[in-house]
């Protein structure tokens, strides 16, 4: 089918137009493309024989140079290649730059500077409370409803989809063990996330006010923070996460500008705690995003979680983020944290799904209580876009190998 001729309905047709970086067969070469149904445009290619202003910037072989263009920028391109896609006069034009989808290489998008990852669902946040602290009061940690509870994770170890994931190796104690051993991972875990992209950066001493969040940030992707937590559970005292979360995060290759989804901005959870200033989103506009997210292991769904129903959106996690002054840079990279919602089959995360290993998952394949080797893991997710069309984000899917250790 010809590049232009998308599918009525298609998720990923003119309306949606997320950015990634791919290479053709037999080339090292990597070049901006835009997605458009089963095809990617060679956005540099078009900018350039269409005369595009911006064609230096999508020329490269990173969404580097574009991410720190600005805001005024981000939407004068996203114009330019809507046109350039859906008006007939450019037809002859762009049409040799497209490639099938199934016959182009994609790659890490962007290059990743920091990375944060927050704990904003208080689904997932009461569940792992019940999980641990079965005789505790609350659930919840005292400081949950007052600040985004986060840490700070490895850049370096941020994978693009499709990456295989090696089974990672740590000391690990049980409870009934005398003393802790070393060896690969046996709980194996996966949380379902959605990553948010930093463009322009920001001085260091001077916060980012809830207000600038769309001018920092240019879109979003989905994310998988892998967790391996036998090593999480032994280690994360006092300090918090580290090896257990360290060896690997995937993200799609495809990165959503927050433009293509305007429509699926929604209110947050109504707030039972009253709010800093710095965190008060009463009086912004609506920060929440709509986004149905399917969690697939070895093809078969066993998750759909609703990222409507996080506590903590993504404008307050990076107010919170940077109000001590912390600087943000280009290709900053913060995930939401697991999405879980008030429903069994919306958790994000196996040990929520089999509460710590309680209540195996029963497969096609076999039982699971944690992941093993072989097994693949696939996030998609779509959000309501104009018209009643879906805006399609880009898959996250890894599979397990052996680890090296």
């Amino acid at each position: 089918m010809p590049p232009f001729d998308v599918p009525e309905g298609d998720p990923f047709g003119p309306h949606t137009l997320p950015y990634g970086v791919f290479s053709l067969p037999g080339s090292s070469h990597r070049a901006v493309g835009v997605r458009l149904g089963d095809h990617v445009l060679d956005a540099g290619a078009a900018a350039h024989a269409l005369g595009s202003p911006y064609a230096s910037l999508l020329a490269q072989p990173t969404l580097g140079p574009l991410l720190a263009a600005g805001r005024t920028a981000w939407s004068d391109v996203r114009r330019a290649l809507t046109a350039w896609v859906t008006v007939p006069s450019h037809r002859e034009t762009v049409e040799p730059l497209f490639h099938p989808l199934s016959q182009v290489t994609l790659h890490l998008p962007f290059e990743v500077a920091d990375y944060v990852d927050f704990y904003a669902s208080e689904n997932h946040a009461r569940n792992v409370g019940r999980i641990f602290r079965p005789d505790a009061e609350d659930s919840l940690p005292p400081n949950w409803k007052h600040l985004p509870i986060g840490y700070h994770g490895r850049s370096g170890t941020v994978v693009v989809s499709g990456t295989d994931i090696a089974r990672p190796s740590g000391q690990r104690k049980a409870p009934t063990d005398a003393a802790p051993v070393f060896g690969p991972s046996v709980r194996l875990d996966i949380e379902a996330e959605v990553g948010f992209v930093v463009g322009v950066p920001s001085r260091l001493g001077a916060p980012v006010a809830l207000a600038d969040f769309r001018e920092h940030v240019f879109g979003l992707c989905l994310l998988n923070d892998w967790s391996a937590r036998d090593v999480q559970a032994w280690e994360y005292v006092p300090l918090g996460p580290f090896l257990g979360k360290s060896f690997a995060t995937s993200v799609s290759a495809w990165i959503t500008p927050l433009d293509a989804l305007e429509e699926a901005r929604v209110a947050p959870p109504a707030r039972t705690h009253a709010l800093l200033p710095y965190l008060d989103d009463s009086d912004e506009e609506p920060g929440g995003y709509d986004l149905r997210i399917t969690v697939a292991v070895n093809g078969h769904v066993v998750s759909e979680p609703p990222f409507s129903t996080m506590y903590w959106t993504a404008a307050q996690q990076l107010a919170h983020m940077t109000v001590n002054g912390a600087s943000l840079r280009t290709g900053d990279l913060y995930g939401s944290g697991t999405v879980s919602g008030p429903s069994e089959r919306e958790r994000g995360s196996l040990l929520e799904l089999t509460w710590n290993g309680r209540d195996p998952l029963e497969l096609p394949d076999g039982k699971r209580t944690f992941l093993e080797d072989g097994d693949v893991v696939t996030l998609s997710a779509w959000a309501p876009g104009p018209d009643g069309v879906r805006v399609g984000l880009g898959e996250v899917t890894g599979r397990v190998v052996p680890g090296g250790a």
